[in-house]
């Protein structure tokens, strides 16, 4: 099923960073976010490279739709792709971001079926693609490789479960925190008064979806933060006087 996507606008670095990246090669050996599954090809990283196709993709740009058969991995080496599922209803979530450095599409490929959501480029991503066949040339040459992916895997289904957990038991207040606290490590940085900065790549709809609340009970839980003094959000930048006061919001819940 095809998934409607409003395309967000592009600053101008963003755009700038597009039009760099369509000029340049990507090169496995010299990939910066070569901490992939993929880093474990040793010797057989030539064949990685020669096989791979690399793309760019603006924001709201699919890389593969929900329903889809699997035709290879991909490997994101700059940008945030959001995985977002759609039920016959027209209802949609966003039920994982994948980031830089990451491998999308590998549960679906060692389970040879269907995409079960659509990956759509949520800020100006490269993506290089691995087809079907030479993944799987791969994984029958080296363990290493298959190794890693299977942990990596196990990983994500652990986090999916805790996931899931804190949506069963936890305020939607507390997993608005929760959600700060882990978009903050990618998209946060410090300014000169020690105020932690986190340039969402999300809007209010897709936080609204990944925390799984309504938009307006986000609404509501935002002036309450706000009101608070835990946060300030000023469109898609949310400001943390006190990362402290943040923490406080998880560990008083959990």
């Amino acid at each position: 099923m095809a998934t409607q996507v409003r395309t967000p606008e592009m600053t101008m670095q963003q755009h700038t960073d597009l039009h760099r990246w369509k000029q340049k090669r990507a090169n496995c050996a010299a990939c910066p976010q070569r901490a992939t599954e993929w880093c474990a090809l040793g010797d057989d990283l030539h064949i990685l490279n020669e096989a791979k196709t690399s793309n760019t993709y603006q924001p709201g740009q699919a890389i593969f739709y929900q329903g889809n058969p699997c035709v290879g991995v991909y490997c994101v080496e700059e940008g945030t792709i959001a995985l977002r599922k759609c039920d016959a209803q027209g209802n949609e979530v966003i039920v994982r971001l994948v980031h830089t450095g990451e491998v999308l599409g590998a549960r679906t490929y060692f389970t040879e079926g269907e995409y079960s959501a659509s990956a759509i480029a949520l800020t100006p991503a490269r993506v290089c693609f691995v087809d079907k066949m030479t993944t799987q040339r791969l994984l029958q040459t080296n363990q290493n490789v298959s190794l890693a992916f299977l942990q990596n895997i196990s990983r994500a289904l652990r986090q999916a479960e805790e996931d899931k957990l804190h949506f069963a038991a936890l305020s939607v207040r507390t997993r608005l925190a929760h959600l700060l606290l882990k978009l903050k490590d990618r998209y946060g940085r410090m300014d000169e008064d020690f105020q932690l900065h986190i340039d969402l790549p999300l809007s209010r709809q897709d936080m609204a979806s990944m925390i799984a609340t309504r938009p307006e009970t986000l609404s509501r839980t935002i002036r309450a933060l706000e009101k608070d003094g835990v946060a300030k959000f000023h469109k898609r930048i949310v400001i943390i006087p006190d990362l402290d006061a943040l923490l406080d919001e998880v560990d008083r819940n959990i």
